[in-house]
This record gives structure tokens, sequence and C-alpha cells, in this order.
């Protein structure tokens, strides 16, 4: 990337009000869908649901003879499509890094590692779980930067690492397996945006000692809310299922450790009330089948938006791990040739035409979008000007499984002119 900013500069944030001379021969095409569009539930989910709700049988484990519990069929089919042994679902991807925290840490006041770049649920969870956050830097392929781990690592005597696949970015997880390996660091990982990715043909969350997933409606398969834990470890698994609030009935949970090594830990473990009800994984079990086909479609929306911002002036695009299998559900870029203070002037003029763009260096948190500046309850202070640089820069936009590749060349034109209409002439 040819930028190198040391600082933020500038107050402006995002919005419009601005007035903006007119640009001779400025294409005015405007956007016509919603960003916020999701793909109907498939059939068989909405046709499950509706049995579940006409039962009146909401709960997790209002049971009656004979009958299973959707969340318990949905963490045994996850379970097989990650390859990993146990799955617990949860309310929420938040929730499920949170008692996957829990369950490690050995006491209040852990250091644990965490890109830089993430979103808030991270150190957020983290510090749910009475962990203290050590953010670490971001390199340019918009993963985490290894050099930066070991000495994060070595400084802060951190032996646990929630790694983040920020927006679909998956780091060199040979190098991250190995350093993980040699400084004695537990890996967990927030595959969030990387649902039915790939590491040299290995499922993402296939790596860490544990992984947590989000089902949460922008996310790859959709329950409006709830989350997904996998793990090869049987006891992180037994106090993750008591953490949920399994009360007595293991037994209802079929990929979970055996009842008696989770009924060893009955008592010791407080019961948070985190499992994903019945309405919610009968609405996603049928979306499971569906992952493959949902990542081509997103990935072709993909290329065809990477492949129309290539050819504008001022547009840099990230390069990704030649080994990463992604799924390409949003889109980031660097926006050139524009002081800070013209970033709100540019996000106005692309949403004035109908295109919602983030931008990770506003000075403030806006909407899902902020940084590690704005987390101000973060007890660690790192120097972290790599991200800084990288963030200052850095503009996001989602991909809705609805639109068409036509749109995505429509969205990467509105991106253009924008820009282009406002970096001086």
């Amino acid at each position: 990337m040819p930028f190198r900013i040391e600082g933020i500069r500038g107050t402006a944030l995002c919005g419009g009000g601005n007035q903006r001379p007119e640009v001779p021969g400025e294409t005015m095409r405007e956007f016509p869908r919603s960003f916020t569009e999701q793909q109907p539930i498939p059939a068989a989910g909405i046709e499950r649901a509706t049995e579940v709700m006409a039962s009146g049988k909401l709960h997790r484990y209002n049971l009656g003879p004979g009958e299973t519990d959707d969340a318990a069929l949905l963490e045994q089919e996850f379970a097989g499509y990650v390859g990993r042994r146990y799955c617990v679902a949860c309310n929420s991807g938040g929730f499920a890094l949170h008692i996957a925290l829990r369950a490690l840490l050995p006491e209040r006041g852990t250091p644990v590692l965490c890109n830089a770049f993430t979103l808030s649920p991270v150190p957020g969870a983290i510090h749910n779980a009475g962990g203290v956050t050590v953010p670490v830097e971001t390199d340019e392929s918009l993963t985490i930067d290894c050099d930066d781990l070991r000495l994060a690592a070595e400084t802060h005597d951190a032996r646990f690492l929630v790694l983040t696949h920020m927006r679909g970015h998956i780091a060199d997880m040979d190098a991250v397996a190995a350093l993980c390996a040699e400084l004695g660091i537990t890996l967990i990982e927030d595959c969030a945006h990387t649902m039915g990715a790939y590491w040299r043909n290995r499922p993402s969350g296939a790596h860490g000692t544990a992984a947590c997933f989000s089902t949460q409606s922008n996310k790859h398969i959709n329950s409006g809310e709830g989350g997904l834990l996998v793990t090869d470890d049987a006891e992180l698994a037994a106090r993750a299922v008591l953490y949920t609030g399994s009360y007595m009935f293991y037994d209802s949970h079929l990929a979970a450790p055996p009842r008696a090594r989770v009924g060893e830990l009955s008592g010791e473990i407080p019961n948070y009330s985190g499992r994903m009800d019945r309405l919610r994984a009968a609405l996603l079990r049928p979306q499971l089948s569906e992952l493959e086909a949902r990542r081509e479609h997103w990935n072709a929306l993909y290329r065809r938006l990477e492949g129309r911002l290539a050819q504008a002036d001022g547009i840099t695009l990230p390069q990704r791990h030649a080994a990463a299998e992604y799924v390409g559900s949003s889109l980031q870029f660097w926006a050139e040739g524009l002081a800070l203070e013209q970033f709100p002037d540019f996000i106005s003029r692309c949403a004035d035409r109908g295109v919602p763009v983030a931008w990770f260096g506003n000075p403030s948190a806006r909407g899902y979008t902020s940084n590690f500046r704005h987390w101000r309850y973060l007890s660690v202070e790192r120097a972290l000007p790599k991200t800084q640089n990288v963030l200052s820069r850095l503009c996001d936009i989602r991909l809705p499984l609805t639109f068409t590749e036509e749109d995505c060349a429509l969205i990467g034109e509105i991106i253009d002119d924008s820009l282009q209409a406002t970096r001086p002439e």
C-alpha cells in the first residue's frame, strides 16, 4: 500500500450536510436496492418453525417422549460440518466466545491477545470473561501481524489468542499455528465472518482449541441472532453445556461429552442461560446444506465488484492468501488521494446514491463499525501505528446474496464516481 500515516487528523464525522457543487459529466445513477435485504428462510425451515410454534414447545428442553430438540440436531450437524467432536448452540456469537473464554481462562485478569482489527463483541467477550484484552497489530492483508503477535505475547506473558478472521480475511494459519505451538498459546478462532470458508481444504474453525460462529442476520446462515461453539476438548465442551443452562438435561445434547463427564462439573459451573432456542435452530438447519452454493454466489458478486473497483483510480484492494478459500460476503478497499477530513464527503456522496459505505478510520464509532481506538475500556494500551495506518483509509461494504452481478457493477461505478468527485483536482 502506498500510504503511511502516523496519526488521525480532523474531527469530521460520517454523514451528510455538506453542500457540494455539481461535477460536470458526473454519472448520477442511483442504486435502487436495500443493503439490508436478506434471502428468505428456506421453505423447510419455515415449515419446521411453524410446527415448533404450533406445538408451543419453544424451550430447548420442553420435549415429549421420543422428541429430539432442534438445537441438539443443529449442534450434531454443525459439528460434523466443521469436523469437530462437540458443538454447543448459543443465543449469540458473542456469548459463544464469552463462554469459551470462561471455560479456558485460569483467573480474572488473564491477558488475552486479539487482532486490533476486529469488531466490538470480541474485546467485549474477553472483558465479560474476566480477561484483559491485548490488541495485536494488523498487516496489509487485513490479518494479524505474526511479528507483533510474538512481541505482544512475550511482553505481556499472554498465552491465549482470540484470532478474528475479520471480514472473511483468513490469516496464514500455518504460521499462526506454528507460533502458537512454539509459545504455548491457546488459540480460539472467531469465525463470525468465515463460516463456509477453508484454509488448505480444512474448514475455518478447525484449527484452534475452540472456534465460535455467528448466525446473526448478516452472517452466512441467518437466525436473526445466534452462535455456535465447536471444540474437540471434552472439558471445554462440558463446561460450555453447563454455562448455557442445561440444568440436568445433559442427555438432550447430541454433540456433547458423555453425561458422566458433564455431571462431574454440575454444581461448579454457573448457569448463564444462553443456549439457542428450538425456533432459531429450526430456521438454521436447512441453511447448512446451502452453504456451498451461497459461497459460490457470494464470491461471484465479490469478484464482479472487485473487478470494477480495480479499474478505479485511487482504490487499492487487499490481497488474500492463496491457501484461503474465502466467502466474499463483504468487500474492503482503501480510498487513496483523500485527506482524512474529506472522507465524510466521500461517504456521503456514496450514500446519496444509495450505497452505504462504512469507514473504519472514523474518529467515532458508527453503526456496526468501530475500531480499537473507540474501546476506551481497554486497560492495555499499545502503540499500534501499523493498524492505525491500515484502518485510516479502509472502507467496507456488504454484499447481500439478494444482489446480482449487475448490481455489483453499478455499486462499483457509484463508488468510483463518488471518489473521483471528492478527490482534489
